[in-house]
């Protein structure tokens, strides 16, 4: 295969504008609003796993401030032992007498705790492990569901390709936010538990720490900011990065990047695009760095002032030495929470712009979509298509394919298309299937418009092998079986098929025959040569039970021989099926009963190859030019 280069990531690309897309701070405060839905999708995975990691986590919230509070009570209990001299004697003695009692039970206690506070922090990690991986695996299908429901349109649409590769990223992405989200409310009970127990001793500590902090939760709110709105203006640039990591290193490519030695080419375009995003990245990250150490000093200046307050109460004597290690060791707990949660908000905030990548993929809704009472396709199909004044333009471009197109394809009827590249050929094809819509005129489908019909029930009546066929990295039979998804594991009709599109001698020579994994993507993968690809494609057409057959170029990698074979046993078994061949060997297209011509998206001429040779013109030419290149 040809090895196209990306013409975007040429080394003149300019880097994109830091500041174009930054968020405001109204469209950050409106993120926010992506976090219920994000929340009913968790909920939706599963319930009793929510349900556990959350009772986990409500449990383990409150095990801090008892924990530091039965430490207080241990030291006040050990210095009172030592004050009264209870403990003179010995521990044997003491122990005998039952002094050392209480502080035994507290030990316990706290041992206990302990405990208890890993098995639930073991328990939170597995529910939430488990429940990540089934929301991503989730997200995964609903993408592949929606994108499945889009036009085509949309997928050669760039801005949706950037689209579409941000919203893939944030299903793997999110769950980590899933993770925040939970934990910010663990931290949110754990605070107000801490700030219970100050309450009693110091309340204007808390509001110290809450104005020492803010600084550092504006920053980070800030630099969340900048990092999306870096991470979106790179988006394309990602795109090609990953695309020339794929060329460089794919079996795909790799005759060609060696015969043309690509190596060094693709490896210092991909050097030039990823330093570029590199030094953008880390300026961002040293700017970070600088801004947080700062901000972060203001809330350490913050705890020790409290700290100094707190020992200078104990020795006046107004605290103990329990409550002067419960106090600060609050504080500072109570320090980290709140910082934490601050900065944690921010990063959500920051994780719910992200979402809107995600979220508004899944708002992309098609415009071919079958009409509110749609009709099934007649069965059987009794006059055909005809194309009325029909006119089709790409979107962005400014050339029509095709334009005043008026034809007939008549039920039953073999039509073969011929003309040069860019004629329009397959775009008239895309239009019969409604894989696109006319812009001008009307497709009609025994009289009535073709967009009358249920879109579902019109593609399950038309077989289509187009020349860029997917190679499905699977087994032979799945290769084949996915021409009627609801014959997979029809086995029978599957052989069939594959007599039909003589692929069943290919799959005959496979080491494991119908269960033979095909392409070189995984390890028992076994390759295949173009003309066998294209004799496994053809067989898709045949698992169809459709009234239409397409076939744009499907013989270009068969030699003439088995192209006349190929082409000849379809018109054998074609059972008298509407059915449109695509080729440019004008010899295979004899078999056709009329032959259209087109050129610069227009119909030119009409008729039987015998017509058509007759009336000279473009196919008359073309036809000897190709007749002279074989003698």
């Amino acid at each position: 295969m040809s090895t196209p280069a990306p013409g975007a990531a040429a080394r003149t690309t300019p880097a994109p504008d830091p500041q174009a897309g930054r968020p405001s701070f109204r469209e950050r405060v409106d993120a926010l609003g992506n976090l219920p839905p994000f929340l009913r999708e968790i909920w939706r995975t599963s319930r009793p796993l929510t349900i556990a990691t959350m009772t986990l986590r409500l449990l383990r919230a409150l095990l801090p401030v008892a924990m530091l509070y039965l430490g207080k009570l241990i030291i006040d209990e050990a210095i009172g032992l030592v004050g009264t001299g209870a403990i003179d004697g010995g521990i044997a003695e003491a122990w005998r007498s039952g002094l050392l009692d209480p502080l035994a039970v507290l030990l316990a206690a706290e041992f206990g705790l302990a405990i208890l506070s890993d098995l639930l922090g073991r328990g939170v990690s597995y529910c939430d492990q488990v429940l990540s991986e089934m929301f991503t695996n989730a997200a995964s299908v609903r993408l592949m569901e929606h994108a499945a429901t889009l036009d085509l349109e949309d997928f050669e649409d760039p801005e949706l390709q950037d689209k579409l590769d941000r919203a893939r990223r944030q299903t793997m992405g999110r769950m980590n936010l899933m993770g925040q989200l939970f934990g910010q409310v663990q931290d949110i009970i754990t605070i107000i538990s801490f700030a219970a127990g100050l309450l009693v001793y110091a309340p204007w500590l808390i509001l110290l720490l809450a104005v020492a902090l803010i600084p550092a939760f504006i920053g980070e709110s800030h630099f969340n900011a900048l990092n999306y709105s870096l991470n979106f203006q790179w988006t394309a640039e990602r795109r090609q990065l990953e695309y020339l990591r794929q060329t460089g290193a794919s079996v795909d490519t790799a005759k060609e990047v060696k015969i043309f030695g690509l190596h060094h080419f693709l490896v210092e375009r991909f050097r030039t695009l990823s330093q570029a995003f590199l030094v953008a990245n880390r300026r961002l990250a040293r700017r970070r760095a600088v801004w947080g150490t700062l901000l972060a000093a203001l809330g350490t200046l913050g705890y020790y002032v409290a700290y100094a307050y707190i020992a200078w109460r104990t020795v006046r004597g107004d605290f103990t030495i329990g409550d002067l290690t419960f106090l600060a060791g609050s504080f500072r707990r109570l320090r980290q929470l709140l910082e934490g949660l601050l900065v944690g908000f921010s990063q959500v905030a920051g994780q719910a712009m992200y979402l809107d990548d995600l979220y508004s993929f899944f708002e992309i809704e098609p415009e071919i979509v079958s009409r509110p009472g749609a009709s099934a396709i007649p069965r059987p199909v009794t006059t055909g298509f005809v194309f009325e004044d029909v006119g089709f333009r790409y979107p962005e471009a400014t050339r029509w394919a095709l334009r005043h197109v008026d034809l007939e394809l008549r039920a039953g009827e073999v039509l073969a298309l011929v003309g040069e590249n860019g004629a329009g050929k397959t775009t008239l094809v895309k239009l019969l299937a409604r894989l696109y819509d006319p812009d001008e005129g009307r497709i009609l489908l025994d009289g009535r418009d073709l967009r009358d019909y249920d879109l579902d029930d019109l593609r399950a009546n038309i077989g289509v092998i187009f020349q860029d066929f997917v190679r499905f990295h699977m087994t032979a039979a799945e290769n084949i079986g996915v021409g009627q998804i609801d014959a997979m594991d029809d086995r029978p009709r599957i052989e069939a098929a594959a007599r039909r599109a003589m692929a069943d001698e290919v799959i005959a020579g496979l080491p494991r025959g119908y269960e033979q994994v095909i392409g070189r993507r995984f390890k028992t993968g076994v390759d295949l040569s173009g003309g066998q690809w294209q004799k496994i494609a053809i067989a898709r057409a045949y698992m169809r039970d459709a009234q239409v057959m397409i076939l744009d170029e499907p013989t270009a990698a068969l030699d003439a021989r088995s192209e006349y074979e190929v082409f000849q046993r379809f018109r054998e078994l074609s059972d008298n099926r509407t059915t449109v061949l695509i080729s440019h060997r004008f010899s295979s297209v004899r078999m056709a009963d009329r032959i259209l011509v087109m050129g610069d998206g227009r119909i030119e001429a009409s008729g039987t190859h015998d017509q058509l040779m007759a009336e000279g013109g473009r196919y008359a030419e073309l036809f000897e030019l190709q007749a002279a290149g074989y003698r």
